[in-house]
């Protein structure tokens, strides 16, 4: 959960931790398939001779339904071999205390945060996930999940900004010209069934208006 990676950010903000970041190259190619999954053979890779055939798979691809669960076991299983510990209510958060150095982990799908309080143990645990998965290192962390992170930490401040993802939202839905407001909508507004599209050209016209999506991006906003 988003409020998971902001009290961590918080801890790592009033201790003076190290914030970095790193990205899992083709995640969920890493899962382990505990089932035997078939598929076609991929349009421009069908071997002509064996045309009927289909492929077993012998590792998750991206598109099958086990495939975010099968990466998550996968990962789970190595950072626990490197001697982390997982948080029971919050399964994609881990820990690691040795003396008094300590190192968090969160893992968000394939977005990875390492905080810590020393600099030799994070490169180990860097060292570590590039031996198990393809990994690219981004450094100390600068965005999670489109919020951006500015940090002052000679004053062990740390803000989050959600700037650009509200640009780019704005842009989806051609409201870039839009006027500043404290509710969407406006305020004392009573909707009711009647208010729905009736007839078969209002039905058309409300479909070209992506209202799903764009409460979605909202929630995804204000969840943040």
């Amino acid at each position: 959960m988003i409020k998971s990676i902001r009290i961590l950010l918080a801890v790592a903000a009033f201790h003076d931790y190290e914030i970095w970041q790193m990205d899992v190259k083709t995640a969920f190619l890493n899962g382990k398939l505990e089932e035997d999954v078939y598929m076609t053979q991929p349009e421009g890779f069908v071997t002509p001779e064996d045309a009927r055939k289909v492929c077993k798979l012998q590792r998750s691809i991206y598109g099958l339904k086990q495939a975010s669960r099968s990466w998550n076991l996968r990962f789970n299983e190595a950072i626990q071999e490197f001697g982390f510990i997982r948080n029971e209510d919050e399964p994609c958060v881990y820990k690691k205390f040795s003396g008094s150095i300590v190192s968090f982990l969160v893992l968000y799908v394939d977005d990875i945060l390492i905080i810590g309080n020393d600099i030799p143990t994070l490169q180990s645990i860097k060292t570590w996930l590039s031996s198990c998965f393809s990994m690219k290192d981004l450094g100390e962390a600068a965005y999670i999940l489109g919020v951006k992170i500015y940090r002052d930490r000679s004053r062990r401040l740390l803000g989050l900004s959600q700037s650009t993802y509200i640009d780019k939202m704005l842009k989806r839905f051609s409201m870039e010209e839009s006027k500043r407001g404290f509710l969407p909508m406006r305020h004392g507004i009573s909707l009711s069934k009647e208010m729905c599209p009736s007839t078969p050209q209002e039905r058309e016209r409300m479909s070209q208006i992506p209202y799903a999506s764009a409460i979605g991006s909202i929630m995804s906003l204000d969840s943040s």
